[in-house]
Formats: structure tokens, C-alpha cells, sequence
């Protein structure tokens, strides 16, 4: 269901030499924080949680894509066999579990968007979809960065949407979820936070 650690890596050089970019220095630091957490947290496996931050964008392997980054993630690692990856490929986008509540630009196909759409609505995110979710909004290729801050340089990039404090809202209960689990604020397992000062 999810590769090797060796497999991984193999995977993720591999499509750095197709698409190279900030994108692989960013999935490293993901897998880094979801280990960090992951391991704090009962019932968890911190090394598949490492594997899972690794390849949650593994589709931007293609080139620079949009929505598509997901989809693409999906279908390759599903062909592999890594149904768990596949899986994390197009949950890591929607900490409102809604295609429609994204900011990336729309570049899937209306079979790719209403297959995407109804997987979301047929399942129930569990503790790895979350993970991946606060991790991914948490890293960036040089660090780590308060989510507030996160929010504020996404919205300066992207714009802002209807939609917009519905998804900071959602990623800041992930947040507390966590924090909840561990028994302290998350933000204290990340190393170099507090120095996030990059825009």
C-alpha cells in the first residue's frame, strides 16, 4: 500500500529531474514535520506518516500544473500500487473536503473534477489525511512558517476567495486537533519556526 523509504526517494529524485523546482524541497520538509508529530501521537507510524508528506506531490512531476498536480499524483502512485499515497495525493489540497474550496488554478477535466469531487465526498478523512493537510500548510522549501503567516503570503499569491477564512479556519482546527493529541502546541517540534521571516 505505500513504498519503501528508498522507494520514495527513488520516486521523488526521479521526478525532480522531470519537473525540478521548490516543490521537492518543500514535500522533504512536509515528510520532515509529519514524522515530528506523527511520532508524538498514539496509534500513529511516524515513518509512514515521513513517506506520506514525501510524495503528496509527486504529480507536480509533470510540470507546473494547478488542481491537475493532485489528480496526476492520484493516478500514478494508484498504477504503483500505493493505495495509501494515491490517497494522500488528492486529500492533501482540501482541508474543506470540497474541489470547489481550492486556490489553485483549475486545469482538470470535468471527468478528473467530478471523480476527484466524489471521492471527497465518499470518505472520511482520518488522522494521515490531517496530518498531511496542517503539514502542508505549514512547510514551505526553506522551513517552516506559523500558519497565519502561511495564510497571509498564499493570499498575497493567490488572491483572496468567498471561500478563503472557511479554509484558514479548517486548517486551524487541524491544528488544535493536534495540538490536543500531543499535549502541547505542535509549533514546539518544529525546528527554526519562530525565525519564519521570509516575506
Amino acid at each position: 500500500m505505500i513504498p519503501t523509504l528508498e522507494e520514495a526517494y527513488e520516486k521523488l529524485r526521479e521526478a525532480e529531474s522531470m519537473n525540478p523546482g521548490r516543490w521537492v524541497a518543500h514535500s522533504e520538509n512536509v515528510a520532515k514535520a509529519s514524522f515530528l508529530i506523527a511520532k508524538k501521537v498514539k496509534n500513529m507510524d511516524e515513518n509512514k506518516a515521513y513517506i506520506l508528506g514525501l510524495l503528496h506531490d509527486i504529480g507536480r512531476r509533470v510540470g507546473y500544473v494547478g488542481k491537475r498536480h493532485i489528480w496526476e499524483g492520484y493516478k500514478y502512485t494508484k498504477e504503483l500500487g500505493w493505495d495509501e499515497i494515491a490517497r494522500i495525493c488528492l486529500t492533501h489540497s482540501f482541508p474543506v473536503k470540497d474541489i470547489d474550496i481550492d486556490i489553485s488554478k483549475d486545469d482538470l477535466e470535468d471527468t478528473e473534477r467530478d471523480y476527484i469531487k466524489n471521492y471527497l465526498n465518499d470518505i472520511i478523512y482520518d488522522d494521515y489525511d490531517k496530518l498531511i493537510i496542517l503539514c502542508d500548510s505549514l512547510a514551505d522549501y526553506y522551513g517552516y512558517c506559523f500558519l497565519e503567516k502561511r495564510f497571509v503570503d498564499t493570499t498575497l499569491r493567490y488572491g483572496v476567495f468567498p471561500f478563503t477564512v472557511e479554509r484558514w479556519n479548517k486548517t486551524l482546527e487541524i491544528k488544535k486537533y493536534y495540538d490536543d493529541k500531543i499535549g502541547q502546541d505542535m509549533y514546539t517540534l518544529l525546528e527554526g519556526i519562530s525565525d519564519c521571516v521570509y516575506f
